[in-house]
């Protein structure tokens, strides 16, 4: 793994943003095809200085001032917020009162430290290939959810450039949605509830919900391999007391004798199904029906979104493609079709993708006979970066085609006599 010194960010940065950054494509996707006059004006931009420099309410004409201006500021993090009902640049000349967020994308954030109490290989910001499963988890079962459940077309997956994923859905229904619909839409997707000090966070009765069916049917293709086998779950006493503390006390004594002859967490896991099962048709316990596992399953695997980001319109999220201070890696979008595969540490940081550019330069210009228009191509073409920007091109497409379906939709509706 590469390593990155937080020392060069700087120069990294001036070099990322004037030749790499994908200005064209990024402004393409917050103009929405100029819905509304004004739309990409009105935005609020945020930008984080050397020195943790906070700037908010920043806004921008077009895409040529947004360009010139992160280039003079030379940000190490921009954050979107929402479109409000005047300029954030103004916002201190307006009328008190009267500065109003009025749309933004529904966003979600996971974090990994969220999960704290449920993994074992790291702690805090520290992530590794065993712990990712459950932000690919994550991304299947509220990916599913918006597609299916709500009908979402647009959405918009980033890795957070450290140790978390970013969502944006970004349909133009959506967008003008209140605050208490987003409350209600992440409400939905929330199973986790309870702070540190609650053991048992996942309750679920006899009447399960589809949701919650079709989310297990999402974690039952990795909880084996992660859970049982990469994480140990019940590895040991101090372990699986832990899931003990979820299952009836009149279950414990027994659990806790048999789990010392087993081997394996497979093997516990497999003896607390079936001792489950054998109260539950004993009549013994009406709480130890398969939702028993289920509920564990969840707690260990379901996705932990932050309620706030969701549900606040004015809230401000990393922008894709930003960099990340401290990992140096960018916030590149995540292709849906290859969730799977996606790995956090193979993602380029802004030190390989500069270091690409500069041998790429080199090379031109020892090769004279290379002409000016490929010369003047963007720098993130030729880089480890042209994979990601295209999945977000991909994305740009269809939001583009939906848009145009719509006008086409409009224009024929106003013709029927």
């Amino acid at each position: 793994m590469e390593t990155f010194d937080s020392a060069d960010l700087p120069e990294l940065l001036k070099l990322y943003y004037r030749r790499l950054f994908p200005y064209a494509q990024y402004y393409r996707w917050l103009n929405y095809g100029g819905v509304t006059k004004n739309y990409f004006q009105n935005r609020e931009f945020s930008f984080t200085l050397k020195d943790d420099i906070y700037i908010r309410y920043q806004s921008f004409n077009n895409q040529s001032e947004l360009e010139k201006e992160i280039q003079k500021m030379n940000p190490y993090k921009i954050d979107i917020g929402a479109v409000y009902s005047h300029r954030p640049s103004q916002h201190n000349t307006v009328k008190l009162g009267a500065f109003q967020a009025q749309e933004k994308e529904l966003v979600f954030d996971i974090d990994m430290t969220d999960y704290d109490d449920v993994r074992r290989c790291c702690s805090s910001a520290d992530i590794c290939s065993k712990c990712w499963t459950l932000m690919t988890m994550a991304i299947r079962i509220i990916d599913r959810a918006l597609k299916e459940d709500f009908g979402f077309k647009h959405r918009l997956w980033v890795y957070s450039g450290r140790r978390g994923v970013h969502c944006w859905v970004c349909d133009e229904s959506v967008r003008k949605l209140s605050s208490a619909v987003r409350s209600g839409i992440v409400e939905y997707l929330s199973l986790v509830k309870g702070g540190a000090d609650i053991k048992k966070k996942v309750h679920l009765s006899e009447k399960i919900h589809p949701f919650v069916r079709r989310s297990i049917n999402i974690i039952k293709k990795y909880f084996e391999e992660y859970a049982l086998v990469g994480q140990d779950i019940l590895e040991d006493r101090e372990s699986w007391d832990k899931i003990l503390a979820l299952v009836p006390e009149m279950m414990h004594d027994e659990l806790q004798r048999d789990f010392q002859k087993c081997q394996s967490s497979l093997q516990r896991w497999e003896h607390l199904k079936d001792t489950a099962s054998k109260y539950q048709s004993n009549n013994k316990n009406d709480k130890c029906g398969p939702w028993l596992e289920w509920e564990i399953m969840l707690q260990y695997c379901f996705p932990r979104l932050d309620i706030n980001v969701s549900k606040g319109i004015n809230h401000l999220l990393k922008s894709p493609f930003s960099v990340h201070p401290k990992t140096g890696r960018i916030s590149v979008p995540i292709d849906l079709q290859k969730v799977d595969q996606f790995d956090p540490f193979a993602v380029p940081t802004i030190s390989s993708i500069c270091h690409e550019l500069n041998i790429i330069s080199t090379n031109e210009e020892e090769n004279e006979a290379e002409s000016d228009v490929k010369r003047k191509t963007r720098g993130y073409k030729k880089t480890g970066l042209a994979p990601y920007v295209k999945v977000f091109e991909q994305f740009l497409e269809k939001l583009d085609e939906s848009r145009k379906g719509e006008l086409l939709k409009k224009s024929d509706l106003q013709k029927d006599f």
